[in-house]
């Protein structure tokens, strides 16, 4: 077959055969799909073809995104509707929407210009990071319809943003963070030049009223610090200490309230060295360390919140005599009836009562074919109708769904830490008990030795052994090892990850949607007749051209449609295409068209299709599921260190041997259930192997969730990403090599940090306790030591 040209436009291939073309900078342009073709005219008719000269991306095929209808749009203008997420001053409203489709700088471009430019648009500005639209427009000339409708006619889907509380609430704990930090450290650089100037190094002669004036000064400066910057802090120390429990807030509270009390006896008295820079320096480093842990928090939570809404925002919904409305989702109750067309999503947990058609439930099984349902059977809301009207009575809605079942699943905590981050809390713990008996130790014997310095050893002995390092040693690592792999595209869910990855030996796979792209390709056509392929091909895509069911996505857009097609869900399809009946699907199905029996089928690998009209067959299709380019690099990592690979499959057809066969892979087994996986799974961990999984349906989630470790794929069900430990939001399987070489390196240097921390600690105690160790040089001291174990830690955000 001749090799496809790709679409100025998208990028996709452009199916042979195709006359879709836009004239864009010049010269005539090749477009994949009527789509294109439309957003493409659009762009140059609205004078921004200059787009297309600064793009550095392809955009994304506007057939792909959601589709919205235009009286779905006109619910938009509601009032009610509008309450949540439009607000109005004066004449203006405004309001933020999440734009789909964005794909590099000059989309942002192409969106503020366009919208820009219709009549009553005050304003409208794209945040690139987020995809995030402020619009502000004179609502009574211009609704928000018609700029939604504006945003889809050049190419991209807009809906209203709807913040997640939970993403909300961590981005005001950061800002509050942000502001402890800038107070922290604005106030300290003052406060340092204050209490300098009072140090009998610098000899600056003070006179009494001025060396009181600076303590005032640097007491006035230091208190926001402490009482403000530091309050966490001290709010952790107290709950700690009521559930008897010694931590690392215990330790700083004693630090720095000990440093303040000291800089008020000082300030009070006139006598004795300031100590409220150490305080400052101590809450200044300390909250650096926690503002970086919180944002690498901040944002693994909102990429577990990044969950494409599965819900359509409206519905049709039957009244008693069968007339449809349009209704938003909310004003649906269950016991009502729902007509489904083609190609839409489902609203509402529910039961058939009319019609048929097949169902893709790639949300709940994984497998990308959708299967044929009729009346009785049972369907669940998020799922696409693909082939046929459905009429639905609703069972469940909103937290009674199956869909947010699932959902809720992604709410739970992850709390929980490696073996290695636990030791080191236990071990700061002991450390810390050992210092606070220590330090009552050193502060009983320098009473009686010297009860004018007992306070100031005590206090520089609980700053300088303060067991920030030790405690920050694990978790700074693994947040910038983790910040790392979400950059790269592989998001932890669990706290053992980087460290378990260290002692596996087993590694098991899914086949489809795993090691294979999970969608059908179109890989070769056999004539049976006087047409050649590229000819079949073309009566084949007409047929399929209407069609929503994932095989027609192998075909490509056809030029020119059939005139009419009728869909047998599971069988294949039948229409009249340049007045000749042809049918497309199962070879029986095909068969009993012509009278005839079926031709044998040419070879055993991929999934065939027969061609044929009245006279008889024309030509056999054959479809295949293609390897990730990426697959045989991951096998070659598994094998460069020694581990053994399975392949475990639901699919019971040659290809489960084939791909086994092209990847190398050890143990291939097909048409496995899920309980025969889990049973493979126990009889591994039975022989002693630590065994990761990799998998993306529901049939792998029990091995998913027995696994040592677990990696779902990004386009994996979200069943199957609620069980796993990790999910693959790149859909790259190198991905997983570079996982692999960062988890050792983590292991490295949190071991690294762990014996540095120790050391220091280790060494600093005699010198505190002899005296020879003032509270300032302490603090210096210990800010360090942390800083270095940050610093290490840092090393792992430089590639994997």
């Amino acid at each position: 077959m001749a090799s496809l040209t790709t679409c100025y436009h998208c990028g996709l291939p452009v199916p042979a055969g195709s006359r879709f073309q836009a004239h864009v900078l010049g010269e005539s342009r090749e477009m994949c799909c009527p789509g294109c073709q439309a957003v493409a005219e659009a762009i140059v008719a609205g004078g921004l073809e200059g787009y297309y000269r600064h793009r550095s991306e392809n955009a994304a095929n506007p057939e792909a995104l959601p589709q919205t209808l235009g009286e779905e749009l006109a619910l938009y203008d509601r009032a009610d509707v509008q309450q949540p997420f439009v607000q109005h001053e004066g004449e203006l409203a405004s309001t933020c929407l999440l734009i789909e489709g964005v794909s590099c700088a000059a989309c942002g471009w192409l969106i503020e210009k366009h919208l820009r430019s219709l009549d009553g648009v005050a304003e409208a500005t794209l945040n690139l990071s987020n995809h995030r639209l402020h619009v502000r427009w004179k609502d009574s000339q211009v609704s928000l319809s018609t700029l939604l409708e504006a945003l889809r006619r050049i190419g991209y889907a807009a809906h209203p943003y709807q913040p997640d509380r939970a993403a909300e609430q961590l981005a005001r704990e950061n800002r509050r963070a942000l502001r402890q930090l800038g107070v922290a450290g604005l106030l300290w650089f003052q406060v340092m030049m204050a209490t300098m100037a009072t140090w009998p190094e610098f000899n600056l002669d003070l006179s009494a009223g001025m060396d009181k004036l600076l303590r005032w000064v640097s007491l006035i400066l230091t208190t926001p610090i402490v009482f403000y910057s530091s309050v966490d802090f001290f709010k952790g120390a107290w709950r700690d200490l009521r559930t008897h429990h010694l931590t690392m807030d215990v330790s700083v509270s004693l630090a720095i309230g000990g440093a303040y009390a000291a800089g008020i006896w000082s300030t009070l008295t006139g006598q004795g060295e300031l100590y409220f820079d150490a305080a400052g320096m101590f809450a200044l480093f300390l909250l650096a360390g926690r503002f970086l842990e919180r944002r690498a928090r901040e944002r693994t939570a909102a990429a577990t919140a990044q969950l494409v809404n599965l819900l359509p925002p409206s519905c049709l919904r039957l009244d008693d005599e069968g007339r449809s409305e349009r209704i938003l989702l909310r004003e649906l109750g269950v016991g009502d009836r729902v007509l489904v067309p083609p190609g839409n999503l489902l609203p509402a947990d529910g039961r058939i009562i009319a019609g048929q058609s097949s169902v893709d439930e790639s949300l709940l099984t994984g497998e990308y074919l959708p299967h044929p349902c009729a009346p009785g059977d049972a369907v669940t809301a998020g799922t696409l109708n693909v082939e046929g009207p459905l009429t639905i009575e609703v069972q469940a809605l909103g937290d009674d769904t199956r869909l947010s079942a699932i959902v809720r699943l992604l709410e739970r905590a992850q709390a929980d830490k490696p073996r290695l981050a636990e030791l080191a809390d236990r071990v700061a713990q002991w450390f810390l008990l050992a210092v606070l008996g220590v330090a009552t130790l050193v502060g009983l014997i320098w009473w009686q030795i010297d009860a004018e310095r007992a306070f100031w050893v005590v206090l520089a002995l609980l700053v300088a052994t303060c067991p920030c390092a030790l405690s920050l040693a694990t978790p700074t690592a693994l947040t910038a090892a983790t910040g790392n792999l979400h950059r790269l595209g592989l998001l932890l869910t669990r706290g053992h990850v980087l460290e378990g990855l260290n002692g596996i030996d087993t590694v098991v796979f899914d086949k489809t949607g795993t090691l294979t792209e999970g969608r059908l390709t179109l890989r070769e056509v056999h004539p049976l007749r006087e047409l050649d392929g590229n000819a079949c091909l073309a009566l084949a895509a007409a047929l399929e051209n209407r069609s929503e069911h994932p095989i027609a996505r192998a075909f490509g857009r056809a030029p020119q449609a059939a005139e009419r097609v009728d869909s047998t869900p599971g069988k294949g399809l039948e229409g009249l295409v340049q007045g000749r009946d042809l049918r497309i699907g199962q070879p029986a199905f095909v068969a009993t068209l012509y009278g005839q029996p079926a031709p044998p089928i040419p070879g055993e690998q991929g999934q065939w299709l027969l061609l044929g009209d009245r006279q008889g067959a024309l030509a056999w299709l054959v479809l295949d599921d293609r390897l990730r380019e990426d697959a045989p690099t991951l096998l070659d990592a598994c094998r460069a260190r020694g581990w053994r690979t399975l392949l475990l499959s639901g699919d019971s057809s040659p290809m489960v041997a084939e791909v086994a066969r092209q990847l190398g892979i050890d143990d291939a087994r097909g048409g496995l259930t899920p309980d025969a996986k889990l049973d493979v799974l126990r009889q591994l961990h039975t022989e002693g192997h630590r065994v990761l999984m990799l998998g993306d349906g529901v049939n792998d989630v029990p091995v998913l969730a027995g696994a040592d470790i677990s990696v779902a794929m990004g386009s994996a069900t979200d069943l199957a990403k609620t069980s796993a430990d990790a999910v693959l939001l790149s859909n790259r399987l190198e991905t997983l090599v570079q996982a692999f070489a960062l988890a050792r390196r983590t292991r490295r240097i949190i071991i690294e940090n762990l014996a540095w921390a120790g050391l220091y600690n280790g060494l600093v105690l005699p010198f505190a306790a002899l005296g020879w160790i003032t509270p300032l040089w302490a603090a210096i001291g210990m800010s360090l030591s942390s800083l270095l174990v940050v610093l290490n830690a840092l090393r792992l955000t430089r590639g994997a």
